[in-house]
C-alpha cells in the first residue's frame, strides 16, 4: 500500500512538473478535447501531445477515448487528494516556522526599543 501511494504521488508530481501538462489538465478541466485539438492549442506536434497525454494518462490525471481515427482527452478519475493532504501537511510545517520567526523578530524589535528607551533617557 505504502509502495503504490509513493509510485501514485510520483506519477503526479512527475505530470504536473511540466507547465505543458499543467495546460493540457486546465484546458481538459473547461471541456474534453483530441489530442488534434490540444497539440493546435499548444502549438506542437502530434506527436509530442501524444507524448503529454501519455505521462498524464499514467498519473490517472488524463482519461482518452478513441472514437474512429479521433482519441479524445478528458480529465480522468484521480482528484490529488492525497497529494494535496501532503503538501497542506508541509504548507502548516512552513507556516508554523515562519510565525515562530515573526515571534522572534518582533521580540527582537521589542527589545531593541527597550534599549533605545533606555539609552535616550
Amino acid at each position: 500500500m505504502v509502495q503504490c501511494l509513493i509510485s501514485d504521488f510520483d506519477a503526479s508530481f512527475a505530470a504536473l512538473s511540466d507547465a505543458t501538462r499543467r495546460g493540457i489538465l486546465e484546458q481538459l478541466g473547461r471541456s474534453d478535447a483530441s489530442i488534434t485539438e490540444l497539440a493546435a492549442k499548444f502549438r506542437m506536434t502530434l506527436t509530442g501531445m501524444k507524448k503529454h497525454v501519455r505521462v498524464l494518462e499514467q498519473a490517472g490525471l488524463v482519461a482518452t477515448q478513441k472514437i474512429g481515427r479521433v482519441r479524445t482527452c478528458m480529465l480522468g478519475l484521480r482528484r490529488l487528494e492525497e497529494e494535496a493532504a501532503w503538501i497542506e501537511r508541509y504548507r502548516r510545517l512552513w507556516e508554523a516556522r515562519f510565525d515562530a520567526l515573526d515571534a522572534v523578530v518582533e521580540d527582537l524589535k521589542r527589545t531593541e526599543k527597550i534599549a533605545d528607551t533606555h539609552t535616550k533617557k
